[in-house]
């Protein structure tokens, strides 16, 4: 009698504890979200790119929809961010958090082929200006403040075809911000009046990128 008690005390706990309540049924399901290796491909319905050079360490972490983090501890050159496969003249809009201890972007960046180009909006950084080392061009007011055009040639150093040699085109933000709408055509059609053209639109994504830096960042991309 007392053992046919104590089993049917024990199975009565069990169930209590295994069956689920109203309560947890109604519980929100936390975001899912995933480590993601280097390399290009899909997460979350955006296309991401995911370049490490190497030294030091990084994690970056794909969520739901555009979101996405990095953090890296005295890192090489780190380049990771969401957006799409094929770049165009679009209006992104993004917010989060961008927290660098020493250099760092935070930008919309993306390629064109024929010519090869690399192009960066930069919207923040850390202790380092990009700028230094650049060609001025000029100027372009888009979304509340006045970016600075600069341009470059990079020679012989990793592209999207492989080791190349190529031009680079950045617009760097006088006013730093993290978050809000970057109307990339203002961009676009401020370099070319510049002389600056692109090629053929590869991939396009707002990218945190490091160097020889620590920090993290967390971005959402719409």
């Amino acid at each position: 009698m007392l053992l046919s008690s104590l089993f049917l005390g024990l199975t009565a706990i069990t169930a209590a504890f295994a069956a689920p309540t109203e309560v947890e049924a109604s519980l929100p399901v936390l975001e899912k979200r995933q480590s993601i290796n280097t390399g290009t491909g899909t997460n979350g319905g955006y296309f991401y790119s995911y370049y490490n050079s190497g030294g030091g360490s990084a994690t970056f972490t794909g969520g739901s929809g555009g979101a996405y983090s990095l953090r890296w501890t005295n890192s090489g050159n780190i380049v990771a961010g969401k957006g799409w496969a094929t770049g165009a003249a679009r209006t992104i809009t993004y917010s989060g958090t961008f927290s660098p201890s020493g250099n760092a972007y935070l930008a919309v960046y993306g390629w064109t082929r024929n010519p090869l180009v690399e192009y960066y909006i930069v919207d923040n950084y850390g202790t380092y200006n990009p700028a230094t080392g650049l060609t001025f061009v000029g100027t372009v007011y888009s979304d509340g403040s006045n970016y600075n055009i600069y341009k470059a040639t990079r020679t012989n150093q990793p592209s999207i075809v492989g080791t190349a040699t190529f031009t680079q085109y950045w617009s760097i933000r006088q006013t730093k911000r993290t978050g809000g709408t970057v109307t990339t055509a203002n961009h676009f059609n401020a370099w070319r009046s510049y002389g600056l053209n692109l090629g053929t639109f590869d991939y396009q994504i707002v990218a945190t990128e490091s160097f020889g830096s620590s920090g993290s960042s967390s971005i959402t991309v719409r």
